[in-house]
């Protein structure tokens, strides 16, 4: 892409549970870089149930922002999967970006994604440079990514980098069912299948300030560790079962001829 302005229309969307502390300063740095980088574009957050002040932080930025800042309102919490899935539905643009509405990816080098669109293109998927997480969660999360690469077979090398520029159209051409995390999983592995163009770039991870991560939960983890096996059946186990049921009836079918 040569020329300095995305050529296409863009969601930007974030997910947002708990995350008043940090929206002002994200949305505030998001609508500066785009403002700097994109014609046509909207913002969303998907206020997944909050049970701070997000709701009237996210009333004074609407105030602030006006019409291109869209609030999807949640009442009760339907998990990471359920905000990601509404995100995904209230986006109306040619490109969706999304990122965490904590804080911890700098929303400043979407840009850098941006570079990478194209017509042949349909996910621009960050991975960390380095993580800024205490110890555990570096391990877990590291422990995770290959076990969810491995098991799923994905070639991205950072499935838990939640930093990614999608064509609006290839979302709605996949069905994601996942409510947690494993949307992740879901999302990239469907998105792989299509056989479109996948680009990666490095990103960088920051420092929480506010809060705590809702994935490194023990309820969290046992919901994507139920949901990720479950997924495993579906998209892996069904279609191995279901291609060598066909097989077997070809070589039967030849025996017989």
């Amino acid at each position: 892409m040569n020329s300095s302005r995305f050529p296409y229309s863009l969601s930007v969307f974030f997910p947002a549970f708990n995350d008043a502390p940090s929206l002002p300063k994200l949305i505030g740095a998001t609508f500066e870089t785009l403002a700097a980088h994109v014609d046509d574009f909207e913002v969303i957050v998907v206020n997944d149930g909050s049970s701070d002040n997000t709701a009237d932080v996210l009333r004074q930025l609407k105030q602030l922002h006006g019409e291109r800042l869209k609030v999807v309102t949640h009442r009760i919490n339907r998990g990471y999967g359920g905000a990601l899935r509404s995100g995904f539905a209230a986006a109306s643009k040619e490109f969706v970006f999304y990122t965490d509405g904590d804080g911890q990816y700098d929303v400043t080098q979407l840009p850098a994604l941006l570079f990478h669109a194209g017509p042949d293109v349909g996910l621009v998927n960050g991975f960390k440079i380095k993580r800024h997480d205490p110890w555990h969660r570096i391990v877990i999360g590291a422990l995770y990514n290959q076990f969810a690469r491995r098991l799923f077979r994905v070639r991205l090398r950072d499935i838990d980098c939640d930093y990614r520029l999608i064509r609006n159209a290839m979302l709605k051409s996949i069905n994601l069912t996942c409510t947690s995390g494993t949307i992740c999983v879901e999302l990239v592995k469907k998105i792989e299948a299509t056989g479109t163009r996948v680009v990666e770039v490095p990103v960088s991870h920051l420092a929480r300030e506010h809060g705590r991560s809702q994935f490194f939960r023990l309820k969290s983890l046992a919901t994507t560790f139920v949901q990720l096996l479950d997924l495993h059946r579906k998209l892996v186990l069904r279609p191995w079962i279901e291609a060598w049921r066909q097989r077997i009836t070809r070589i039967s079918v030849a025996g017989h001829s």
